[in-house]
């Protein structure tokens, strides 16, 4: 055997000129892998974990995880109880023997299935954001103003800031709970059904009550909890019954009917507003009927969620309880993308929450009818942002599936919104919010595709996805009071630099400077996601 023969990486001969099969004659894995077969090799390797000298490893945090998790049975799991065992890392490939095709509650779903799902995901955050938008941006500002119009900017801040730490409980506790539920329904379709019919009834209250902002207060908190008792399992679901291999595409179904229903939203809340308290009152209604009825049609749609009456369950007690509402431990990657979320939609909610007032008093600010001006400016920029965005969104996540990346994306996507918001800032005028329009959403078209793939694929235990998204769509909750308060507290700081109860048009590039500069770290945060690309 000659060098030529081994690409030259035969070993060396011992003097004798003997060569040792399988000793003498292996190849130098250096010279003969290409690189990327050396990162597939390395890719096997189940790295043991370090031991400080003298401790016992029984005694590791590895150890003891394998420890609790005994009950299941595993050979592992079984021999952590008894011996001073080593723990295979979950992380490597060798370990990974999962179907990409099979969901993570054991089932393998048909086409079909996988388009209802996509169909029942697509739909539900359409029909929800459309009045949601509408009431929160265009609708809720507007009976505020007919209040008191000197203080509308904190009462909006308010009531948005006491209704997300409303939303924030309700996602994590209620999350947790439809972990937790063993039914013949499944453990997500209760509360997605009830959840809808509890935020159904304050938004209808609320159209009977436009003049009392403490009982508007009250009722809009009471929609919160409503709408997150069923968001919180409605969004499980994506962990529990979607393949990892086409998850990114129904996350795009998922993006593209939130980015549909929040531009349709600004069109319908605009268009409402413009038939004066008649449009206003119609709002409520429509809210109603759509909140109460979205949770039953979305079930209907997707494939029946199987019976979990037998799926093992710990005793419920006290200190169980409790437990499940923990936060994960040791998991960088899960608070990277919940704070990247958070500030993001912080940005996100910094000028959309305030998008009425922004064009009336910002864009239109001193001239006639500014009220009709915002109105069919906010109109305009919805027809706008819903082409980008649903293009964007619809070809996101396909995209992302085929390329295996969803990190660089997201964060890509950030950056484009951040220059959307320079938009108005250079240029204060309509041409500048119909570009802020089209090029924020197509930011936010692609965000909204494969943010939530991305979340799912740093969720550290499939077993608790509703307790773990619950806490992650804290960011859609926390948010809102970043947005608002931000926002708010800018406003009333400038008015009372200025001695004026009108919000002065300067207070609005602060929001505008302040919003960029979050979405970017927003931006950041999400590059330092490790284990996904």
């Amino acid at each position: 055997m000659t060098d030529n023969e081994t690409g030259g990486a035969v070993g060396k001969r011992p003097g004798n000129g003997y060569v040792r099969p399988g000793i003498d004659d292996r190849p130098d894995l250096d010279k003969a892998l290409t690189p990327e077969q050396k990162i597939a090799v390395s890719r096997l390797a189940v790295p043991l974990p370090t031991q400080p000298k003298g401790e016992d490893s029984a005694a590791s945090v590895g150890v003891q995880e394998t420890r609790m998790g005994a009950e299941s049975g595993t050979p592992v799991a079984a021999m952590a109880n008894s011996v001073d065992a080593a723990v295979l890392d979950p992380n490597s490939a060798f370990n990974d023997m999962r179907d990409p095709m099979v969901s993570a509650d054991g089932h393998r779903p048909s086409k079909s299935e996988i388009v209802r799902l996509g169909v029942g995901f697509a739909l539900n955050a359409v029909v929800c954001a459309i009045p949601w938008v509408a009431l929160s941006t265009v609708i809720l500002p507007q009976v505020l103003q007919n209040i008191n119009p000197a203080t509308k900017e904190s009462m909006l801040g308010t009531i948005n800031a006491v209704g997300s730490i409303v939303a924030l409980l309700a996602n994590v506790i209620f999350g947790t709970l439809s972990d937790m539920t063993r039914s013949r329904l499944g453990k997500r379709t209760p509360w997605i059904v009830v959840g809808g019919l509890i935020a159904g009834l304050p938004v209808g209250l609320i159209a009977i009550s436009q003049h009392s902002f403490p009982t508007i207060l009250v009722l809009w908190c009471m929609a919160q909890l409503g709408y997150n008792i069923m968001l919180a399992p409605f969004v499980a679901t994506m962990s529990d019954r979607v393949p990892d291999k086409v998850r990114g595409t129904v996350s795009g179904f998922y993006g593209a009917g939130i980015a549909t229903g929040q531009t349709l939203g600004n069109v319908v809340g605009a268009r409402l507003n413009d038939h004066g308290a008649s449009g206003v009152t119609l709002g409520w209604v429509i809210g109603a009927a759509a909140f109460a009825l979205i949770g039953i049609i979305t079930v209907i749609v997707w494939p029946r969620e199987k019976s979990n009456v037998n799926e093992k369950r710990e005793n419920i007690t006290v200190k169980s309880v409790l437990m499940n509402f923990r936060p994960p431990r040791h998991a960088p990657d899960f608070y990277f993308a919940l704070v990247g979320r958070t500030l993001m939609m912080g940005g996100y909610w910094m000028i959309n929450g305030y998008l009425f007032y922004i064009s009336q008093d910002y864009i239109f600010a001193g001239q006639p009818k500014a009220k009709d001006s915002a109105n069919a400016l906010i109109a305009l920029m919805g027809v706008i942002t819903l082409v980008v965005s649903l293009i964007a969104a619809l070809t996101a996540g396909p995209i992302a599936d085929k390329i295996g990346r969803r990190k660089l994306p997201v964060a890509l996507a950030s950056c484009l919104f951040a220059a959307g918001i320079v938009m108005p800032l250079a240029m204060p005028s309509r041409v500048g919010m119909l570009l802020f329009a089209a090029i924020a959403g197509l930011g936010y078209g692609v965000y909204s595709a494969i943010d939530q793939a991305l979340n799912v694929s740093v969720l550290p235990n499939s077993d608790e996805a509703g307790k773990d998204l619950g806490i992650l769509n804290l960011a859609n909750t926390l948010s809102t009071v970043i947005g608002s308060v931000f926002t708010s507290t800018i406003i009333s700081i400038s008015k009372g630099m200025h001695h004026v109860t009108a919000t002065p048009p300067s207070a609005y590039r602060v929001v505008f400077i302040v919003a960029i500069v979050i979405v970017l770290v927003a931006a950041y945060l999400i590059m330092r996601i490790k284990k996904v690309k």
